[in-house]
């Protein structure tokens, strides 16, 4: 089921903002941040150019992925494992605030995000 229209466009409007400030301008060549959505799931990938001339094409790799329960309103976080299946983060409860969420990502306890 599609996100609603409202959580959607703050979704977008957050996520946004958070690609664009976790990578520094100086590297935007050689590496980005985006994200796209499924349904219910918010997946949030790092991006990497091509690592030699004569591939054109850019990497992905998930990083985190968000679901969004309508009946509770909350979102759950999922971490990718190295066969990119999607397993419960076990470190943050459900919340309906995307901040938290994306304010743990970016902390990353684990190294399970960023390494």
């Amino acid at each position: 089921m599609p996100l609603p229209i409202l959580v959607k466009t703050l979704v977008e409007k957050k996520l946004s903002a958070y690609c664009e400030r976790k990578v520094s301008p100086r590297v935007a060549d050689k590496l980005r941040l985006s994200f796209s959505m499924r349904g219910n799931s918010v997946t949030i990938f790092e991006n990497r150019a091509p690592w030699r001339p004569e591939f054109t094409e850019w990497t992905s790799m998930p990083i985190a992925q968000l679901r969004y329960d309508e009946k509770t309103g909350k979102w759950t976080l999922y971490c990718a494992d190295r066969n990119d299946r999607w397993h419960k983060y076990g470190g943050l409860p459900p919340t309906k605030e995307i901040d938290y969420i994306l304010a743990e990502i970016n902390r990353d306890p684990t190294g399970i995000f960023w390494g």
